[in-house]
């Protein structure tokens, strides 16, 4: 016998084989959704019953559903499965055997989160029972037959489909929901391509950060050589003083004018101080130069910081009309739920009407007999 793992609530909804886009109601209201664990073959299902809450197993080890039941899930999981939640309060999932997809909408979040969470571990237990079925070398024909099965559930990638999610209702118009798909998207779109601009801006933003410390660098380090560089330039200059003083001295004591090699030396000296000088004027007008491209790297700097909020201001903007959105979903499901509410007390009275008719027929027709 299967062995019950888990169970919960939740309306039940299949793709529409048609369109391949929308749901259709598989369940009038709420109904018990159930894993269950065979322990002689090895396997695990999804199973839900309409009517009834239980199911027995006939010879061929296959749901056999009691008296006014109907069989809404009978799936058997395997490893390639996947569930995917499309919004706060519905998920879906694909079998490929039964060539559809299932949606589950539940009551709560937190219920949605309980089966996905179970959905993941039954997958994987299926997917180790299957790897031991593998390694046995005397398995079960059931075991053996059912392992290429699943393999070809793997080579099988489930049908892609574009569905709008749980908001298609029991009691909405078509250009309803064309309209509120089509907004949703616009939305998602909108919020995607803020994003991506987002991380564009952002990039850019720590690509001239990089820059900057970069050029904050350099300019410390220029500025810790130009004070060197005047410090050298001051020690040039006295020493071509001095050398200059020593001429004179020697012009003036000496009677006569300095030799030729003296001349020569102190011609040279002074053409490679003066060569030196414009080179450390060269060297300071680039880094003056380099100074004010540092200034327009932090203009461009803070005009990127500034677009980056405008993106951030968006974003929030887009977020919350995508919570007002979603807000508007859950309570068109929530009149959606009282509609259904309504309409089962009408049919209730209704039926007490039709029972007291018919009473009241008997009793007229006893009266004609009589």
């Amino acid at each position: 016998m299967e062995q019950p793992l888990f169970s919960t609530r939740a309306h039940v909804f299949q793709i529409d084989p048609t369109t391949k886009r929308n749901w259709i109601p598989a369940s009038k209201h709420a109904v018990t959704v159930s894993f269950f664990y065979d322990a002689n073959r090895n396997a695990y299902r999804i199973i839900s019953v309409g009517g009834t809450k239980r199911a027995v197993r006939d010879d061929a080890q296959r749901p056999t559903l009691m008296s006014g039941s109907t069989a809404i899930i009978n799936c058997s999981i395997t490893p390639s499965m996947t569930f995917t939640k499309t919004s706060q309060k519905f998920g879906q999932w694909a079998d490929s055997r039964a060539n559809t997809v299932y949606g589950l909408g539940f009551a709560t979040e937190q219920q949605l989160h309980q089966f996905s969470e179970k959905f993941k571990e039954v997958k994987d237990a299926a997917r180790l029972a299957r790897e031991k079925s593998q390694d046995k070398e005397l398995a079960n024909t059931a075991l053996t037959i059912a392992a290429p099965q699943d393999l070809s559930d793997e080579l099988q990638s489930p049908p892609v489909m574009c569905v709008n999610g749980p908001e298609d209702k029991l009691f909405r118009s078509q250009s309803a929901d064309i309209t509120l798909a089509s907004e949703k998207e616009r939305i998602k779109k909108m919020l995607s391509e803020g994003s991506i601009c987002e991380i564009n801006l952002e990039t850019e933003l720590f690509t001239l950060q990089d820059s900057n410390c970069k050029l904050v660098a350099a300019l410390h380090e220029a500025n810790a050589n130009v004070e060197q560089w005047k410090k050298q330039l001051a020690a040039y200059q006295g020493e071509t003083e001095r050398l200059r003083e020593q001429v004179a001295e020697l012009e003036v004591h000496g009677g006569q004018g300095p030799s030729d090699l003296l001349k020569d030396e102190l011609t040279q000296s002074l053409e490679e101080l003066e060569a030196l000088l414009k080179a450390k004027d060269e060297e300071i007008h680039i880094l003056q130069s380099k100074k004010r491209e540092y200034h327009e790297m932090e203009h461009e700097r803070d005009q990127a910081i500034l677009r980056l909020r405008e993106m951030e201001m968006r974003s929030s903007e887009l977020e919350r009309r995508i919570q007002n959105t979603e807000q508007n979903l859950s309570n068109s499901l929530e009149e959606r739920d009282r509609m259904d509410t309504e309409i089962q007390r009408a049919i209730e009275i209704l039926d007490i009407k039709i029972f007291d008719l018919n009473d009241l027929r008997q009793s007229l027709v006893k009266l004609l007999d009589k």
